[in-house]
């Protein structure tokens, strides 16, 4: 199975940590050249030496995806790099819990704005360059929280619900046109990004010591796992596969 995206190009980003770098790794290992993009500038160049080091292609980029002319910029400097854009996944996000009538016009914003419109305005850069080549495929991260939410969540939810309707409008829109759409639902995996929220639900220990309360599989997923569904999506082995949403969750939204 070696090789499944080798030759292409993809972005990842959110790739200093969890499930970006696991994706980015991953991808690298199959054979694609990898732009490792974090806002973490030493972050994304930690990963892209990763992939390096054991003789991958990757290189790094710090972004902000909440600025639009920024992610232009990254897809076209990639493009003009490596001659292509075959692979966007819009993984990095915000996951800023509260009590909702608490919640600052800062942490709507942010989360809104790097959640949604990061995932709006690099997939809109990168159509294009698609287009010329008459395939790509684009992997958006949601949340099982895109499906059903949990307390303190309601921003993020709202957030990850917005990128389920994305995911399957952008894949109707290029259906017939070579550009393939879908979504990945994670359930609860072991992330620095979960853990402001694992503070409101009582701690990280008391959330994994009770985990099966609610993710019935009894544990928390890996980034690996949900890298290894990335690789799919990615690759030709998914090549009937538009407008999906496919939840990775544990069995929690089988409830």
């Amino acid at each position: 199975m070696a090789g499944r995206v080798a030759g292409l190009v993809a972005i990842v980003t959110g790739a200093g940590s969890g499930i970006g770098q696991a994706s980015a790794i991953r991808l690298a290992e199959e054979g694609a050249t990898v732009v490792c993009a974090d806002i973490n500038e030493s972050a994304a160049k930690a990963t892209a030496d990763s992939i390096i080091s054991t003789d991958g292609h990757a290189t790094w980029a710090a972004i902000d995806i909440s600025d639009s002319s920024a992610c232009s910029e990254l897809v076209e400097k990639t493009a003009a790099d490596f001659g292509s854009v075959d692979i966007l996944v819009n993984n990095a996000g915000v996951n800023l819990p509260g009590v909702f009538h608490e919640v600052s016009n800062e942490t709507i914003d942010r989360t809104l704005n790097v959640n949604v419109k990061g995932a709006m305005y690099l997939t809109r850069a990168a159509i294009p360059h698609m287009l010329k080549k008459g395939s790509g495929s684009i992997v958006n991260m949601s949340s099982v929280n895109g499906l059903v939410s949990e307390p303190y969540l309601s921003v993020y939810s709202a957030s990850k619900g917005a990128i389920v309707m994305f995911t399957r409008g952008i894949a109707l829109d290029y259906a017939k046109l070579g550009i393939r759409c879908n979504a990945i639902c994670p359930g609860w995996v072991d992330t620095p990004i979960n853990h402001a929220h694992a503070k409101m639900l009582g701690g990280l220990d008391h959330v994994y010591k009770t985990i099966d309360s609610f993710q019935p599989i009894g544990r928390p997923g890996t980034s690996r796992e949900i890298a290894n569904l990335v690789l799919f999506l990615a690759s030709d082995e998914s090549s009937f596969m538009t407008g999906s949403i496919v939840s990775a969750d544990g069995g929690m939204t089988a409830q």
